[in-house]
């Protein structure tokens, strides 16, 4: 069995996107997430999980990066991070971003699943830690 989700990427701004999740049906299998961000500037921009599922006031109702760990913030492929560090994407001169981050710890089930969760493309890139 393969768990899929999708996350569709809206808000005030003119980026928008789509997210794709799959993941076998072992929580301890890697979910891999592929997806295609347009309206952003050119260069890297933070991506990430966030706490909470709202993003009615922006990133302050979505809270922080989700981390149910309460590691420190970290890039995706480190071992102190949150589960919600996804690193970076990167937008070309027409603003369009590829979505496919590596070493994510993120799942569709469980604890770490991201289900009910906030994803943000930030302004401005990620420091990874």
């Amino acid at each position: 069995m393969v768990m899929k989700g999708i996350c569709m990427l809206k808000g005030d701004s003119p980026v928008q996107g789509t997210t794709h999740f799959e993941q076998k049906a072992s929580s301890s299998e890697p979910v891999v997430v592929s997806g295609q961000i347009t309206g952003g500037t050119e260069g890297q921009h933070g991506f990430h999980a966030h706490q909470f599922g709202d993003n009615t006031q922006d990133c302050t109702s979505a809270g922080p990066h989700f981390n149910p760990h309460s590691k420190k913030h970290g890039g995706p492929v480190g071992q102190e991070r949150h589960v919600g560090d996804l690193g970076n994407v990167t937008a070309g001169k027409e603003g369009v971003a590829n979505v496919f981050p590596e070493g994510c710890v993120i799942t569709l089930s469980g604890e770490q699943s991201i289900i009910g969760h906030t994803m943000v493309v930030h302004e401005k890139q990620d420091d990874l830690g």
